[in-house]
């Protein structure tokens, strides 16, 4: 990764070219961090390029929606294939989908929209959810395209103005990540420990 930015610094004119490629490799589950990207491209505005600001911009926010869109399609069109391996088919069971789809008929909107705000690849996750249970396409799009517009101008603004003091952002970023990380990892245990004690409560009454 640190080669990575040393290219990008080298080539700071068209690096908004190079970040909406490494955006859309994402969409495709290859380990690039969006939020790294986003943070690479407005300290570059902040700091290099100030006269691309907008190219840098429109480059992230065009990419992380469109990575979006790649994942949603591999889930639905792939999906179905990655069911029929032992692994997948125990993560993702016929009940499990039915659950997933109901979710996504009833809440989708807010669950992409919270999505966009947590890193380590739960927004991926999501995406693909969305395509194996069927959300229609327009609805995705007009749920993750608001989520996706405001997650990337908050977090341009912010990295942008932050820019000035790279080190220190790099630093405060990682473990800011981190702890919405386990914050969201600890909800979701704590849910599941929930439904199954009430479970076991309901089936000894």
């Amino acid at each position: 990764m640190e080669n990575f930015i040393t290219f990008l610094h080298a080539h700071a004119p068209s690096a908004h070219w190079v970040l909406f490629g490494a955006a859309l490799l994402a969409g495709i589950n290859i380990p690039i961090s969006i939020d790294l990207l986003m943070i690479i491209g407005a300290t570059l505005a902040a700091t290099l390029v100030p006269e691309h600001i907008f190219h840098l911009y429109f480059a992230l926010l065009l990419g992380c929606g469109l990575s979006a869109w790649i994942s949603y399609w591999m889930g639905r069109l792939i999906g179905l294939k990655l069911l029929q391996l032992p692994f997948f088919s125990k993560i993702f069971s016929p009940k499990r989908m039915r659950k997933v789809k109901a979710f996504y008929i009833k809440r989708g909107p807010y669950a992409l929209l919270l999505g966009r705000f947590i890193p380590f690849g739960v927004r991926n996750c999501l995406y693909m959810s969305s395509g194996m249970s069927r959300m229609p396409f327009q609805k995705f799009v007009l749920s993750d395209g608001v989520a996706c517009i405001l997650w990337s101008s908050l977090s341009f603004s912010l990295y942008y103005a932050l820019g000035k003091n790279i080190e220190t952002l790099y630093f405060g970023v990682k473990w800011v990540n981190l702890a919405i990380f386990l914050s969201f990892s600890v909800t979701v245990i704590a849910l599941i420990w929930y439904k199954k004690e009430k479970k076991m409560k309901d089936e000894n009454v």
